[in-house]
């Protein structure tokens, strides 16, 4: 192990223990892989100094790296089990994609921004070889290979597209996102599937940014 290896190393270990754990992360596959995933892969190399802060890292056109804590607590509220099927919607850099696959080999990953995907299907494949990286609409989901025992929207929406409930398994599935609120804070949700569509119960206040392509279109006024 170099100096570089072992001062990211040094900092993983620290993301755990000083961010992660005292905050009501306490699944013990999140918390191992998150102290052995090396982040800074997943940003440009100039950000890769960042890779371990507690707070988002900017990325292309208005895309983030999200807080180690938020993405964490997100994953642990969908509780994933070994056998559950998972799209992640707004996968990025793939960085959470791979948290993911240390729950469940299952893992799609779809993404829409070219620059992004760069990055995802440069480093993906060697450190979560199973997710499957696909380029497509994010509020069209991924219909072909649903329906799904988790969705995971990595960011925040002001509606949840209806698309991606329907791709949800009708007996146990569940879709977890941030919903975004009045200013900056918005609140970690937890959503199951009901004859009468998603049902949402609040799990937990956070702050992540919207996802640029799920806003809803501008209204014009005359």
């Amino acid at each position: 192990m170099d100096v570089a290896e072992y001062e990211a190393a040094d900092a993983r270990d620290h993301m755990v223990d000083c961010q992660l754990r005292p905050n009501k992360v306490s699944d013990p596959r999140i918390l191992a892989a998150m102290r052995s995933i090396p982040r800074e892969r997943f940003l440009p190399p100039e950000l890769a100094c960042r890779a371990y802060v507690d707070e988002d890292v900017p990325l292309a056109n208005g895309r983030v790296l999200i807080e180690p804590l938020v993405i964490a607590r997100l994953i642990q509220l969908a509780a994933p089990t070994p056998s559950d099927r998972v799209l992640i919607v707004a996968a990025g850099t793939g960085y959470g994609a791979a948290v993911m696959a240390a729950c469940t080999p299952h893992v799609i990953a779809l993404e829409q921004d070219p620059d992004l995907l760069k990055i995802a299907w440069a480093v993906l494949p060697s450190i979560a070889r199973s997710v499957a990286i696909i380029q497509g609409k994010l509020d069209a989901g991924w219909p072909q290979e649903s329906p799904y025992d988790i969705v995971l929207l990595e960011g925040a929406v002001h509606d949840i597209p209806a698309a991606l409930g329907r791709q949800l398994n009708a007996n146990g599935g569940r879709l977890v996102t941030v919903m975004a609120g009045r200013g900056r804070v918005g609140t970690a949700v937890l959503a199951e599937p009901t004859p009468v569509g998603l049902r949402a119960q609040p799990a937990f206040d956070c702050a992540t940014p919207l996802i640029p392509s799920l806003l809803p279109p501008p209204k014009f006024e005359f």
